[in-house]
């Protein structure tokens, strides 16, 4: 019985084209990202050879306008958006800045985050009388807020608090009140409520005080430091509590006759003992 060639039946891939390969009519390569079909038996006849290829699928345009994009994004970092006419490039911005949007019809862009309340320092210190921060005050804002807490280390020792001047004096001439209570919360009666006021000593503002190893929780919202009128104004307030007592004191300061701006602040044990601190300093923007 005769035989007989039937040929090549169906298609057979050969995957990416090589110069040195021999191919047959039907042979599929890939070549640049494109598809192409052998309509001749030959090798060294590369793709763009009609008389050997037939292309079967065509790569589409790359990047914007048919411009690759390896040309259009150049460096690390860089963010591809679309603007009015096509694809563009958006260089990396500088450390810490964030990325803006312009809204419908704008570009994006990079921008420095801003905020009306912004950390301005930030210090622990573990067994020592007093903490200072130093130059802290700047025209930038007119309110500073302290966020803290003060382990005290010896039996009712008092934390307070007074500003510093240009001289490295702490500030005299000042006028304090406050509220102050406590409540035995293990079922005693012996609770307190008091309201106190004192002026021109060294404590300041008087944040409270506590047994051995309790933690006083404060704030205090200063108010123009910098300004040289007869009056500066701290408001403040206290917790804590122990094994037997909760405590709480709110009070305000006044320094009164004092034209002199505030260079710094003090937070420090008013009975010489040794407190372990945590405080952190915001600035709000007028």
């Amino acid at each position: 019985m005769a035989t007989v060639n039937l040929g090549r039946i169906k298609p057979v891939f050969r995957g990416a084209y090589n110069n040195s390969t021999a191919y047959v009519v039907d042979d599929i390569v890939t070549s640049s990202n494109e598809t192409f079909i052998a309509i001749q038996a030959g090798s060294g006849n590369a793709t763009s050879n009609a008389s050997y290829w037939t292309k079967l699928a065509a790569k589409g345009a790359d990047g914007s306008n048919g411009t690759d994009l390896t040309s259009t994004l150049t460096t690390q970092g860089d963010l591809l958006y679309r603007d009015g006419s096509g694809l563009q490039r958006l260089g990396a911005g500088t450390s810490g800045q964030v990325l803006q949007t312009g809204g419908t019809g704008a570009n994006p862009s990079w921008t420095t985050m801003s905020s009306d309340m912004v950390k301005v320092a930030s210090t622990e210190a573990t067994n020592v009388q007093t903490l200072n921060f130093s130059n802290i005050f700047t025209t930038d804002y007119h309110n500073y807020y302290f966020i803290g807490s003060a382990l005290v280390k010896s039996n009712s020792h008092q934390v307070a608090f007074n500003p510093i001047q240009s001289s490295g004096n702490l500030t005299a001439n000042r006028y304090e009140t406050s509220i102050y209570g406590y409540k035995q919360h293990s079922g005693g009666s012996n609770d307190s409520l008091q309201i106190d006021a004192g002026s021109n000593d060294n404590n300041g503002g008087r944040l409270g005080w506590g047994r051995t190893s309790t933690e006083l929780n404060f704030t205090v919202l200063l108010s123009n430091p910098l300004g040289t009128s007869n009056y500066k104004m701290h408001k403040y307030e206290c917790a804590a509590m122990d094994a037997s007592y909760l405590y709480h004191r709110t009070g305000s300061t006044v320094w009164t006759n004092n034209t002199n701006a505030f260079t710094g602040f003090r937070f420090f044990n008013a009975d010489n003992g040794n407190c372990d601190w945590k405080i952190t300093v915001f600035g709000i923007r007028k």
